[in-house]
């Protein structure tokens, strides 16, 4: 052998990445399933599945193609190499760059070779580029540079359609009645059986772990969902858990799927003529634009930006995070049902809810932030820093974000069906019956009005203070549903 390929276990595609004009005759491949990995921290036993039969299967692919693959079980990564390094000694190891600052360092201090992490479509270096010519790092500047760079959705010069973005076309609220294509349901082999047992864990049949899965996941999102993906993007409904969304970001982010892949067959799908432009772009916008975005921003902010808490917020990690039995709001109830049961919602409840709710409370940002990655099936870490400590609860003081996204009860009201027969008003600021979404929307603009003030994008709802005339009583409910909230009685 020639050299030995470290495959981590977000790098699982034949035709990327240090796997790339791999030759069975002169390479080794080694994967390693950490203890750090599976043990390390309280990790959501549906993602650790996902991952852990992802890759096995990967490997035995890689088997059956003619590869010596070395899987082993080891404390950590590098505990791991050196296991498969007493076999060959000698041999060079290469992997694709990682994906966190972490890994990156280890693999580096024990002496592993990179090469070009080509798993996004923005090479890291590109990316460096835009952003250090940028006064404000704006997606929407970066998405319209990627669309004419990649000539996606392009006439000429100008966007197909005649517009970068449809959002405002893609903003409605649930049907009174979802009713849409079933899911694929994933049946389970020997492997995934095996992973199971090991983890003490009763899998869900959401989640392909193959990459013959994940193509069956596409092309039913495509066949099935793509042309009314766009108008309910935004959407939460209590009837289904995940209305037209693609369900694919799992794939992308552990390598079973390619980005240029999944934009190849949407572009495929739209030229039929079957695919509204609302639908295509709002997608589109989501692969090209916010993926690639939080990527570069991740490794263009650096290892310490996840530390950031720029609004002090230091209370600590609410109850109703980890049990939804310990509140009495509907839409969290919900919403932390369906993360225990799969390990995923989409992104609005994740911004509009969890976040949301994280930001208005003070939550410390570092312990909201673990909890993410813990709990969610696509949670990687570059995935998960900027996206929680940028846009979920603003803590970097606005260098991702212009500005933060907090709202009160109206919003879920108007996106979702959770309110109904919820025993909170959201209407209502203050009393029992008050929404605490909206009693802590006005509490928060009222503990940072001096920051936020100062944001031209904020100062109209901190001068809406001044017209409560139940500010005090506000302030005073607020004190009482935080410490409910606390307690998980709230």
């Amino acid at each position: 052998m020639k050299r030995i390929i470290y495959i981590p276990f977000d790098h699982l595609h034949r035709k990327f990445g240090a796997l790339k004009g791999a030759n069975p005759q002169a390479d080794l491949i080694a994967l390693v399933e950490s203890a750090r990995m599976t043990t390390g921290r309280n990790w959501h036993k549906e993602r650790l599945f996902f991952l852990i039969s992802s890759a096995r299967h990967f490997a035995r692919s890689l088997e059956e193609e003619g590869f010596t693959v070395e899987y082993v079980k080891a404390a950590t990564t590098i505990d791991g190499l050196k296991i498969i390094e007493k076999k060959y000694p000698i041999i060079p190891i290469f992997c694709a760059e990682p994906s966190s600052f972490r890994q990156y360092e280890a693999l580096k201090n024990y002496g592993v070779s990179f090469i070009d992490n080509d798993f996004f479509l923005t090479p890291r270096p590109l990316f460096q580029s835009w952003a250090s010519e940028q006064k404000n790092y704006l997606m929407e500047s970066f998405y319209r540079k990627q669309r004419v760079r990649l000539g996606i959705l392009m006439d000429g010069k100008e966007p197909m359609g005649g517009a970068w973005n449809f959002d405002k076309e893609n903003r409605l609220p649930p049907p009174k009645k979802y009713e849409g294509p079933p899911y694929l349901e994933h049946s389970r082999d020997e492997i995934d059986k095996q992973v199971a047992a090991e983890l003490g864990h009763t899998s869900t049949t959401t989640w392909a772990t193959t990459r013959k899965g994940a193509l069956a996941q596409m092309k039913n999102f495509f066949d099935n969902h793509f042309a009314d993906f766009g108008p309910l993007e935004d959407a939460m409904t209590s009837d289904n858990w995940a209305l037209h969304h693609s369900l694919l970001s799992p794939y992308l982010n552990n390598g079973l799927l390619h980005a240029s892949e999944v934009i190849d067959a949407a572009m495929k799908a739209f030229q039929t003529g079957s695919i509204p432009i609302e639908s295509a772009e709002g997608f589109v916008r989501q692969i090209i634009g916010w993926r690639e975005y939080v990527n570069g921003m991740y490794w263009f902010l650096g290892p310490d930006y996840r530390e950031n808490n720029q609004l002090n917020a230091n209370r600590t990690l609410l109850p109703l995070f980890i049990d939804p039995d310990k509140t009495s709001m509907n839409c969290m109830k919900e919403t932390v049902t369906d993360i225990n049961e799969r390990g995923w919602v989409h992104h609005i409840p994740r911004l509009m809810l969890l976040s949301n709710l994280a930001l208005i409370t003070g939550t410390n940002p570092q312990e909201f932030l673990d909890w993410m990655r813990e709990e969610f099936i696509d949670a990687s870490e570059w995935v998960m820093v900027p996206n929680v400590i940028g846009m979920g609860v603003h803590a970097d003081g606005g260098l991702m974000m212009t500005k933060p996204y907090a709202a009160g009860g109206a919003y879920i009201s108007r996106m979702s069906n959770y309110c109904k027969g919820c025993v909170y008003d959201p209407k209502a600021r203050a009393g029992e019956n008050a929404c605490p979404f909206t009693t802590l929307y006005w509490d928060f603009l009222d503990r940072h009005k001096e920051t936020f003030i100062k944001n031209h994008r904020m100062s109209q709802q901190v001068f809406g203070l001044n017209r409560l005339k139940d500010l005090p009583e506000l302030k005073m409910r607020a004190q009482e549903v935080l410490a409910g909230l606390a307690l998980g009685q709230i």
